[in-house]
């Protein structure tokens, strides 16, 4: 099979439960908090990981029992965690989140050591992007990193693929053109191209990022399914799978792997993107972000009943 190297962000997620989301200068209680893995790029790998890829991750943390609980986790899922690089002089990334009883939500981001994930670190494990077959990015790490990384993974002749969130408000052009695949959400690909309504104008936004040098636009849309627009075969749309959802957290992640992980396998990119919605199809109806990932086994029994069920 062939590797895959994700370069990224690593954070602990520190949710709590309220009944409402605290006014200015108000004091609430929760009665409950839970420490949880994320970050995109670990997200990713931990996905990949279950999938069965091949998979190491790129990343920083502090020394600290946050970076502690993020690699176990990432051990758990088969990730290759000896590159990730421990910081003495700053802590993990952290994410701040309170959900109140109406499901939503408001988050503060401590980049912590991501924010330290240099050229310098790229330089120094160059080696990892010789050896890997396909490599993800996401913009929780500095965008002049992100930059350097995959100018130096396109001059190696692999493929980059690229998780364009949180889009910066403003986003270096030079990026697209060592981009071959992009999977933006309907939110990213409005901020990436101005253009609103976007549903409406999915053609005219893919053509944007095209012209900007990007070879493949993947556009995820919720219930409304996927837009592919692929330099090989065209253009075409992938119906959503109907599911109850009650936490999208880390599915956009969790899609990105899988389509990095069918690639690995030699699937075509519509093939890659039918099996990706699969997969963030049974993370919507998970609670958590790592902890909600399916595992290979898990997305083939899934896609047999689905396929069953359409068979009836």
């Amino acid at each position: 099979m062939k590797k895959i190297l994700v370069i990224g962000s690593l954070n602990l997620d520190m949710v709590v439960n309220v009944d409402h989301t605290p006014a200015t200068g108000e004091t609430i209680l929760s009665n409950n908090m839970e420490m949880i893995p994320g970050g995109k790029g670990a997200n990713q790998a931990c996905a990949a990981g279950y999938l069965g890829a091949d998979i190491t991750m790129l990343g920083a943390v502090g020394c600290d029992m946050y970076a502690d609980i993020q690699m176990a986790s990432l051990g758990s899922a088969g990730v290759d965690t000896s590159r990730i690089i421990k910081r003495t002089d700053t802590m993990t990334g952290t994410a701040l989140i309170t959900v109140n009883s109406d499901g939503d939500n408001c988050i503060v981001v401590v980049s912590g050591a991501n924010a330290t994930l240099s050229c310098s670190d790229i330089d120094n494990n160059i080696d990892l992007l010789k050896e890997a077959d396909l490599i993800i990015f996401q913009l929780e790490i500095p965008l002049e990193t992100v930059c350097y990384g995959a100018k130096k993974a396109k001059a190696l002749g692999k493929t980059v693929i690229l998780d364009p969130a949180p889009v910066p408000k403003e986003f270096p052009k030079e990026l697209y053109r060592y981009v071959d695949i992009i999977k933006p959400n309907e939110t990213e690909l409005r901020m990436l191209t101005g253009i609103d309504r976007i549903e409406s104008h999915l053609p005219e936004a893919s053509r944007q990022l095209r012209n900007q040098g990007v070879k493949n636009i993947l556009v995820t849309l919720g219930e409304k399914g996927v837009y592919v627009d692929s330099e090989e075969a065209g253009i075409c749309r992938i119906p959503a799978i109907p599911v109850d959802a009650i936490d999208t957290t880390a599915a956009g992640d969790s899609f990105t792997a899988a389509l990095a992980v069918m690639l690995a396998e030699g699937k075509s990119l519509q093939e890659a993107a039918v099996f990706a919605n699969y997969v963030s199809a049974i993370v919507v109806t998970r609670k958590g972000a790592q902890s909600s990932i399916p595992t290979l086994q898990e997305v083939q029994q899934y896609i047999q009943h689905i396929e069953a069920e359409k068979a009836n």
